[in-house]
C-alpha cells in the first residue's frame, strides 16, 4: 500500500525525491501520512481536491483485500 501512494505521488510531482509517506498502523486501520515538497503541494491536491480524493479512492480500493481502513493524509 506504501509502494502504490509513492509510485502515484512521484508520477505527479515535479520533485519525486521529495516524496516520502510514513505508515502508522492501528488494530483496524491504517494512516499514511504523504508529505511532498511545498511547492508539489498543489498538483497532489489538485484543483478542488479532486486529485487527492483520486489517491484515496485507489487506496481505499487496494485496502478492501485486507480488510483494513486507510486514511491518506497529505501534509
Amino acid at each position: 500500500m506504501k509502494e502504490l501512494i509513492e509510485v502515484l505521488a512521484k508520477a505527479l510531482v515535479d520533485h519525486p525525491e521529495q516524496v516520502n509517506v510514513h505508515e502508522i498502523a492501528g488494530e483496524k486501520s491504517i494512516v499514511y501520512e504523504l508529505a511532498v515538497a511545498p511547492e508539489d503541494m498543489g498538483k497532489i491536491i489538485g484543483k478542488q481536491g479532486r486529485i487527492a480524493k483520486a489517491i484515496r479512492t485507489v487506496v481505499n480500493a487496494a485496502a478492501v483485500k485486507e480488510n483494513k481502513r486507510v486514511m491518506v493524509e497529505i501534509i
